[in-house]
């Protein structure tokens, strides 16, 4: 099938515009800079989806990281590109599309579909924002378990084709996506790994980062041929009629005094005025809490037009309803839409009528896409640009760039896309990240205050929505809440929730993986990238208007699952339904490795053999006393055998116990001491993502008698039993935990010095590849002993 056929089919289109042909069947660019409304997100996706599954082209990366930078109707690229898959038919309709955005739905399989993160070497669409997505490939997952975070920067990096589609509202993420790029190309990364900036207002000098500037001169950029503009369907978005004029409505700092009020009503006594019967009207303000004033104020005029509010602070729940309302048609009287700058990406809607205040010029050629986007209305489409002249008022933006955008605005009276000024201004300067910064986030273990390196700056600028929240009935003081799912979930911003938490002395809460229970915290405790859960009665929500600190209404809970949070004391893995023999679990394992690594055809044998190996011992930890007690506590199993897992559902006799540190230390003493020894002593003990690159005590574990060294449970002296490993046999082994102390000792390098070494000679991506790919294979062969779908 050539690709006009593929595509064709899969839009159910008429015809493909040259460029998405040529970028289906040529090599990939680096930028892709296309006008608004000529179906970048298609031809993006389409393309992939071309080259992996018809021309089998090998340098095209097996996962499409889809990132937009807002959250608002991400389902909506979701829905098309699940029509594309069922329209194309046969395998590819069976390509897992999964939206990364927060809950425990994130690591799970889709009805019938197998689990992403288990299927490394099968065809993946991933589709998040760039909160999701930059800060997993930062290592500083938000909304999901930490000790998963390594699994998703793997994958995310490895093998892996990143489209940061309109990159203008991208802020401070821009530069660290530039940054993560030459990365990948200084360490290299295990198969093909690439990136593709998307934008119809690009301008490349934005991407000249410290790291990235050496690539800059030789990317390519693909865009319009001067043919292409010619074209009948080109010409008439290219051409299509946008009148534009100020509107009457100012802001500014008399104004802003009383609540913007005057401003309000002014805008609103405008929309009702020019809104036209059986169309859209679309009115884009730069601040949330602007645009619910103004929807409240709509509300109260008691019209029969539909309204739709539409930002970034909805829960996923909202945003679902609001995604089917916007894409259908309206009705007879129309319908008014009032949303942020969030619908300048990744929403397909045109309008009749836009009202949109001052901005950077990129994002105003943005918001003028969507009015007239198709040349729909042949006599003309109407634009009215609302003037901000206090620059207290100018925030998420900066003034200067609004002052520019006022001087091309007054020397214009149409918005045609072909007439417009191309975009010159430069990215305002924000926080980029450097090499060692990237290197530091590699090691999981927060900090012994508790706390982790904050990676907000490197992902939004400031003021934009940083963390999660979701509502839920309790009473007393503590909740006993189980984990958000992703429809529960709402962003809101750092302000926002000092808001919230301000008023009444309000407490959150948030999950305490090692205390094991929901910790509560004030507005001086929260920080970026935490979910929080907020008690229902207290309010913040409104389903027509989205978060609100200062509502009182009483938050309905939703419907949810009831998945166990997380702990560090956690092994769920290990209680399993059917009993299995330690022995057997390890074969099963070692098996399931070489398996894995054949699909992934995997060409260094050194690396090859460290992974088998490290399956093969993965779990000798088990072996332990502590291990055993656990496995046969109030079960009928046979003592003097050795189990993996059981039903039991007992707790460790230590506190923060973990059977792969004893593996680890097994290894260390017993393993073959070739050049991978201590490659496969990490990999031993990163397979469950929670002894990674250092070694200490918990800050509360009960030390071991008589002064012995301890960490994790594990206590200088224990002994484990023989058992066959790998066809050979382990004997007893006398456990010994010098590898805490820093430099050199009896058993040789610290543990930091080994990990620290490893890190620099495999780099971060591939060193976390090698740890994944062992934790697959021991999820695999768990999910095969106990009959599960993987």
């Amino acid at each position: 099938m050539d690709y006009n056929d593929f595509f064709k089919q899969a839009t159910k289109l008429d015809a493909t515009y040259p460029y998405q042909e040529k970028l289906g069947c040529h090599p990939w660019p680096d930028f892709l800079e296309i006008p608004t409304g000529l179906g970048k997100t298609a031809a993006v996706v389409l393309a992939w989806l071309y080259k992996r599954t018809v021309l089998q082209d090998s340098n095209t990366p097996r996962r499409l990281v889809y990132c937009l930078p807002m959250r608002v109707l991400v389902e909506q690229t979701v829905s098309e590109i699940h029509k594309w898959l069922k329209n194309l038919g046969g395998d590819t309709a069976n390509i897992p599309v999964r939206l990364l955005m927060g809950g425990e739905q994130d690591l799970k399989s889709e009805k019938d579909l197998k689990p992403w993160t288990l299927h490394p070497e099968q065809n993946a669409i991933l589709i998040g924002t760039q909160d999701m997505l930059l800060s997993r490939a930062l290592m500083r997952g938000y909304g999901m378990s930490r000790y998963q975070w390594p699994v998703h920067f793997a994958l995310l990096h490895n093998d892996a084709l990143w489209v940061f589609d309109e990159v203008q509202l991208m802020g401070a993420g821009l530069g660290t996506s530039a940054q993560l790029e030459a990365f990948r190309r200084q360490f290299k990364t295990h198969g093909n790994a690439r990136t593709l900036w998307v934008s119809a207002t690009l301008n490349r000098q934005w991407l000249n980062t410290v790291d990235f500037a050496e690539h800059l001169a030789n990317a390519d950029t693909l865009q319009l041929a001067d043919l292409e503009k010619q074209l009948p369907a080109v010409q008439k978005r290219f051409h299509a009629i946008k009148r534009l004029q100020q509107g009457n409505a100012v802001l500014n700092a008399e104004n802003k005094k009383s609540n913007c009020k005057a401003y309000l009503d002014a805008l609103a006594k405008q929309i009702l005025e020019t809104h036209q019967p059986q169309t859209n009207t679309l009115v884009i303000l730069n601040s949330v809490e602007r645009a619910q004033d103004l929807m409240q104020l709509l509300q109260k005029q008691k019209t029969a037009i539909e309204l739709l509010l539409v930002h970034a602070r909805f829960r996923a729940a909202e945003r679902r309803q609001l995604n089917l309302a916007i894409q259908s048609e309206p009705g007879s009287e129309g319908r008014i839409i009032v949303a942020t700058q969030a619908v300048e990406a990744g929403v397909d809607i045109s309008s009749r009528t836009l009202f949109t205040e001052l901005a950077p010029w990129a994002s105003l050629v943005q918001r003028f896409g969507r009015c007239n986007r198709y040349g729909k209305y042949a006599e003309g489409a109407d634009i009215f640009w609302l003037d901000i002249n206090d620059d207290k008022s100018a925030p998420p933006y900066a003034y200067q760039e609004m002052e520019q955008s006022r001087d091309i605005l007054r020397n214009l009276d149409n918005a045609a896309s072909a007439g417009l000024p191309p975009v010159e201004s430069e990215q305002p300067i924000s926080h980029i990240l450097r090499r060692k910064d990237f290197l530091d986030l590699f090691n999981t273990d927060a900090d012994l205050t508790g706390f982790d390196s904050d990676i907000s700056v490197f992902i939004r600028d400031e003021g934009s929505p940083q963390l999660r929240v979701f509502w839920r009935d309790f009473q007393g003081g503590k909740p006993e809440a189980n984990q958000p799912g992703h429809a529960e979930l709402c962003p809101v911003s750092i302000g926002q929730i000092k808001a919230y938490l301000g008023k009444d002395k309000q407490k959150a809460f948030v999950w305490d993986g090692l205390g094991e229970n929901w910790k509560a915290v004030d507005q001086y405790s929260v920080y970026p990238g935490m979910t929080l859960l907020l008690r229902g009665d207290n309010g913040g929500y409104d389903p027509k208007l989205g978060f609100m600190a200062d509502s009182k209404t009483t938050v309905e809970e939703l419907e949810h699952t009831n998945d166990a949070a997380d702990s560090y004391r956690g092994d769920p893995d290990s209680r399993k339904t059917i009993p299995i023999l330690l022995e057997a679990h390890l074969d099963h394992v070692a098996e399931a490795a070489q398996n894995l690594m054949q699909n992934l055809q995997l060409d260094n044998d050194e690396i090859t053999a460290a992974i088998g190996t490290a399956a093969a011992w993965h779990d000798v930890g088990k072996s332990h006393p502590v291990f055993q007690q656990t496995m046969i506590k109030n079960t009928k199993l046979d003592d003097r055998q050795l189990w993996a897992k059981s039903a039991s559902q007992a707790r460790h006799s230590r506190r923060y116990f973990r059977h792969e540190l004893a593996s680890m230390l097994a290894w260390l003493i017993q393993g073959e001491k070739s050049l991978s020894h201590d490659l496969i002593a990490y990999l031993i003990a990163a397979h469950h993502g929670k002894v990674r690159m250092s070694l200490r005590a918990m800050p509360d574990e009960p030390s071991a008698e008589q002064g012995k060294r301890y960490a994790r449970g594990v206590h200088e002296g224990d002994c484990l039993k023989s058992l066959q490993v790998n066809g050979m046999t382990l004997p007893e082994t006398t456990l010994q935990l010098d590898v805490m102390e820093l430099g050199e000792s009896a058993m040789g390098a610290s543990w930091t010095t080994r990990a620290q070494r490893l890190l620099t000679e495999h780099g971060p991506f591939r060193l976390a590849w090698y740890e994944t790919l062992v934790r697959i294979a021991d999820s695999r062969a768990s999910g095969q002993e106990q009959k599960e779908p993987i």
